[in-house]
């Protein structure tokens, strides 16, 4: 397929590119700014692409400008649908990346897809915001929703908890700072998320949402064991107040059930695997 991708140049994108080449697809990497309406329009037209994956995105919880969530992941998703809408030829399917944080604290675990979504964060509410806005175009283009729950792998900034960790040991360092140590998250890799979303162009059903997860969450304790083990070096770690969020999302841990049925069950590298890749 001719698969045209937002965010192509991101952490995601650079390795959902890699994959689809590796598949036989096209990939044309979107250029123009969302937030740029006649480029975009000028640029989608010219592509003609017969799948989208929309995966441009502020995506760090604690960006400093709020008003940048909703103008990048609201309104440039609007208008990327503007211009996907106003093809002679819609694209057959177009995938648009959310987030399992737009679930907020609940206290169902693991979490399936019928959960109502209690954002928490600026991030998760203008996802949830560009999932309503997205389905008033339902009737026009073949669009479904992903919400992956957090992954990591190699070339993911530094300001995500994971990569931060692997350049500390990386470097054997003495100290880290980090928040709450005892947040459960699920860190898949990032090689499962983008065969799901590969998998999900193919047989996704219009109109739905799907979490992109394996329902295997740790804690940060037990990643700072696991690099222990696997570098053999030894790293102190200091609780830093200002590192330690407001609202936190004590757990998160999604239910990969729809996802299974809809593709089939993945294959997933084990977090060991993934932090001596990442290594």
């Amino acid at each position: 397929m001719r698969l045209l991708v937002t965010g192509a140049d991101g952490f995601t994108g650079r390795h959902f590119v890699a994959a689809a080449r590796a598949c036989g697809h096209e990939v044309l990497a979107l250029q123009a700014n969302l937030n740029d309406k006649v480029a975009l329009q000028a640029e989608v037209a010219q592509a003609a692409p017969e799948a989208v994956v929309h995966l441009a995105a502020i995506s760090f919880v604690g960006h400093a400008d709020v008003s940048s969530f909703y103008n990048v992941n609201v309104i440039g998703t609007l208008n990327l649908l503007d211009a996907l809408a106003a093809l002679p030829q819609p694209p057959r399917s177009v995938l648009l990346a959310s987030s399992a944080n737009v679930y907020g604290n609940c206290e169902q675990s693991p979490i399936k897809e019928a959960q109502l979504p209690a954002p928490v964060n600026h991030y998760a509410m203008s996802k949830l915001a560009m999932e309503h806005m997205a389905r008033t175009y339902a009737d026009r283009l073949p669009l479904f929703f992903v919400r992956p729950f957090n992954y990591t792998g190699p070339g993911q900034d530094a300001s995500f908890v994971i990569p931060k960790l692997v350049a500390h040991f990386a470097r054997r360092a003495e100290v880290v700072e980090l928040g709450n140590l005892d947040v459960e998250r699920e860190f898949n890799d990032v090689r499962f998320v983008c065969e799901a979303y590969l998998q999900l162009l193919q047989k996704a059903t219009p109109g739905e949402v799907y979490n992109i997860c394996t329902g295997q969450p740790v804690t940060l304790r037990a990643v700072l064991a696991l690099l222990t083990e696997v570098t053999g070096h030894q790293l102190q770690v200091k609780v830093n107040p200002a590192f330690v969020r407001q609202n936190e999302i004590h757990r998160l841990c999604g239910s990969p059930q729809k996802l299974v049925g809809a593709v089939g069950k993945l294959a997933s590298p084990t977090l060991a695997d993934t932090l001596r890749w990442m290594l």
